[in-house]
């Protein structure tokens, strides 16, 4: 009997010893699943404008300002060498009065002075006058027939516009709204207190639609024209269109003279290439996934976008770390021979031989990066996304898969390791997003980006928007031909290196 006690005894205890275990086992992998959450929130929370695409003004009190660069010593302002900038003086034929200041007594000594300078300081001061619009009445007379009693109104010649408004009033309106980003309702306050001209809210929609209308011709040339560039930069941002604020996106693709814009609702590749197109010529883009049917050796990735992407690794734990580090470290070296040969300190054929070797380092380093840290596991991605050594191995195989479009800039003169000139033209969009929270309607986005496409191929260009402007809706008005975008003399082809 005591031996049958004492195997019961044993029994039970070892029951109890297999529940714990799997109790622990449970508690173990709940653990582990709860590290790994807070791997992934922590990483979220680490998130800045310095490791991601967030932009700056998302950045918290809690996210350390950028290193400031040291304090050269000098004075503020111009420095010595500098280009300068001044207003030049306006021809003597177009000033409305000159004054000739002549002094009288000699400022030291009181003697009096006689003639005149023949060579006298030239000090102009420019007013505005104050601008009265100008007004055309058409007496449109409706006679009665004798014959049929019929009444027939007389027709308002060619070339005069059925609205209230003409062209000039049209592209200020226009230019308003879409280059300096006024509201609906505030552009009929500013026209009222710029040059006394009174408008309703509806009748400024109205001629943003004339405008509309009248670039729709010179838009579509330039963009056109931006598909068969050599090089051109993409990018996009988030927009807003309907009613509702539906979600949507607005594109641009810019060259050295010419931008073209496009909102679109969705952000994939069947957006990027109604805008693109075809793939022709080299395309510098970040690593969004929309651009993917581009052939990788025409295609350059951001070096901005891989410094945060870098910073992002080697703010992780491990091998991560160090990896990430040395990537930054490399990049930084990048970034110094690049600036070097765009500012013709070091060769080309210099810059090569570095990057030959500089190519090799980070290809070693994205392929320890992309080793797997579970090899032993059977288990598929999702079961471990927030892993950070998962999350750096997926980075580093990505970048190891498309591993020629980090280096287009290096074969081909032209292209640059950056993708500023998309960003920095998107720019004028993303404040007018935050302005105006998108559009209302679908005409109201084609308004946006064709006006934008005027705004921002004619600064590249240093050309007049105004100008441009009047000009097409005075074309549209008498059936003539539109002003183009493209620029005087197109940039020569860029011969791309084998």
């Amino acid at each position: 009997m005591a031996g049958d006690w004492r195997d019961d005894r044993i029994a039970e205890l070892e029951s109890d010893l297999a529940k714990r275990d799997g109790i622990i086992a449970a508690q173990s992998t709940q653990i582990a699943g709860l590290l790994q959450r807070v791997a992934v929130l922590e990483e979220q929370l680490r998130k800045s404008s310095q490791n991601s695409s967030k932009p700056p003004s998302s950045d918290g009190p809690a996210v350390p300002a950028r290193p400031k660069k040291p304090a050269s010593g000098r004075k503020r302002g111009g420095q010595r060498g500098h280009k300068r900038n001044q207003r030049d003086l306006v021809p003597v034929e177009s000033v409305r009065e000159i004054v000739e200041c002549i002094p009288e007594r000699c400022r030291h000594c009181d003697e009096r002075l006689h003639g005149s300078d023949p060579e006298p300081i030239r000090h102009q001061v420019t007013h505005l006058p104050p601008i009265v619009p100008i007004t055309d009445e058409y007496r449109q007379h409706r006679l009665s027939c004798d014959q049929c009693d019929r009444t027939t109104v007389g027709e308002l010649p060619a070339g005069v516009p059925t609205g209230a408004f003409g062209p000039s009033v049209v592209a200020v309106v226009a230019v308003m709204m879409g280059a300096y980003r006024q509201s609906k309702r505030l552009v009929p306050d500013l026209l009222f207190d710029l040059f006394g001209l009174r408008m309703s809210v509806g009748a400024a929609v109205g001629c943003q639609h004339i405008a509309s209308s009248a670039l729709e011709a010179p838009v579509m040339e330039a963009r056109k024209y931006v598909t068969e560039r050599p090089v051109k930069h993409a990018d996009e941002t988030g927009w807003r269109e309907g009613a509702t604020r539906a979600r949507a996106w607005l594109w641009v693709v810019v060259t050295a003279s010419v931008a073209v814009f496009m909102v679109h609702l969705r952000r994939n590749a069947d957006a990027a290439k109604q805008l693109l197109v075809a793939a022709s010529g080299v395309l510098v883009t970040d690593r969004h996934g929309a651009y993917n049917w581009w052939p990788d050796r025409m295609r350059q990735f951001c070096w901005a976008h891989l410094s945060r992407d870098f910073q992002t690794i080697s703010e992780r734990s491990g091998d991560s770390k160090r990896i990430g580090g040395a990537l930054l470290e490399e990049t930084h070296r990048l970034f110094h021979f690049w600036h070097r040969a765009r500012d013709g300190t070091l060769k080309r054929a210099t810059l090569r031989v570095y990057m030959r070797a500089l190519q090799a380092r980070v290809k070693v380093l994205l392929t320890e990066g992309a080793v797997d840290p579970h090899p032993e596991e059977s288990r598929t991605d999702e079961k471990c996304s927030g892993c950070e050594a998962c999350k750096t191995s997926k980075t580093c195989k990505k970048l190891l898969s498309q591993f020629e479009s980090l280096w287009t800039f290096v074969r081909v003169e032209g292209v640059e390791p950056t993708n500023n000139a998309g960003e920095q033209i998107l720019r004028h969009g993303v404040i007018m997003r935050k302005l105006t929270h998108g559009t209302h309607s679908e005409r109201g986005s084609r308004f946006v980006e064709r006006i934008l496409t005027v705004h921002g191929t004619l600064r590249l260009q240093k050309r007049n928007v105004l100008d441009f402007v009047r000009q097409a809706c005075e074309a549209a008005l008498h059936g003539a031909a539109p002003p183009s975008l493209l620029p005087v003399a197109a940039p020569p082809a860029v011969d791309i290196a084998t």
